[in-house]
């Protein structure tokens, strides 16, 4: 999208937005100096400015683009909802709206948590991707991520599993919704890596297939302060040990449905030395297995499992 590091390292969360500070004397920048202080390339900005009107610079008398306070506020919003995770036609929206400048990127909720969770239920069981992200992205520029998390994500992920029990999903159905939440959730995972918290090693064990929660699990924690290494779904023993060995991480979180699956990795946990600590969730994680394996239990919502986790020093 660009090759602007600050641009880049912004939308990881690695740095700040870039703060709406007063222009120089003139009260105009020409596109380099507008670029450097907003840390988005010239050409990004164009296409902002061409795609979405985003921008309204004036001209000089030779023709250069001259951009004003207005011009850094809207880019600063667009960076937020960028970085929040919304789409870039739908950062540049909210963006444009009237926000003010103690509540950068703020918009006003039209839906709430309760109808955003039948809208996207509604639009992921009718194949309809194109309503399940204007859902997402709608909910994403009024409340947090922990809030479309806990609120949304997770009794979705919950009603799914309900209906599928009872036959009211088809596979098609299940399989469409899990590739677009996962496909979403990963898109604001991206850059869970990097940074100088410790590392938390995620995984589903081998046979279990659900791993969405986990990735909100996750989230939530990098959010938090941790970098995430995330294997997923379907993990062997000796692929979580190896992982292990090679990360190093401070955590290791399993987690799973199926309480079959879940022994299948209770060598492997109870075989961690002191300096890793070890957790379990999900409905296939009992307090006497983790008591078993020496580890702690998860036994809330992902959300607010991750929540409760000491914040890395």
């Amino acid at each position: 999208m660009t090759d602007c590091p600050k641009f880049v390292k912004c939308l990881l969360n690695v740095c700040p937005v870039p703060s709406i500070l007063p222009l120089m004397a003139g009260g105009y920048l020409r596109i380099g100096e507008f670029s450097d202080r907003v840390g988005v390339s010239p050409d990004l900005l164009r296409a902002w400015e061409r795609r979405y009107g985003l921008l309204c610079p004036d001209r000089s008398d030779g023709g250069f683009r001259l951009y004003s306070d207005d011009d850094v506020a809207r880019v600063g919003r667009m960076a937020a909802h960028l970085g929040r995770g919304l789409s870039a036609a739908q950062a540049a929206k909210f963006a444009l709206a009237p926000a003010p400048a103690d509540t950068l990127g703020t918009v006003p909720a039209d839906l709430t948590p309760q109808e955003g969770l039948e809208q996207l239920e509604q639009a992921l069981y009718g194949f309809d991707e194109v309503a399940a992200h204007d859902v997402f992205d709608r909910l994403l520029a009024a409340y947090s991520l922990e809030s479309v998390l806990r609120d949304v994500v997770v009794p979705y992920l919950s009603r799914v599993g309900g209906r599928w029990a009872a036959g009211e999903v088809t596979i098609a159905q299940e399989h469409f919704a899990s590739s677009v939440l996962r496909g979403r959730l990963l898109s604001l995972a991206r850059g869970w890596g990097v940074g100088d918290g410790p590392m938390a090693l995620l995984a589903a064990p081998p046979g279990e297939e659900h791993d969405l929660a986990l990735l909100a699990f996750g989230l939530v924690l990098w959010r938090r302060g941790w970098r995430i290494t995330f294997l997923g779904a379907d993990t062997p023993p000796d692929a979580l040990s190896d992982a292990i060995g090679r990360v190093a991480p401070a955590l290791v979180v399993i987690a799973a449905v199926d309480p079959e699956a879940m022994e299948r990795v209770g060598g492997v946990l109870g075989d961690l030395d002191g300096s890793v600590t070890a957790a379990v969730g999900g409905p296939g994680a009992s307090a006497a297995f983790a008591q078993r394996v020496g580890a702690l239990h998860l036994d809330t919502d992902p959300v607010t499992a991750a929540e409760r986790l000491p914040v890395p020093v």
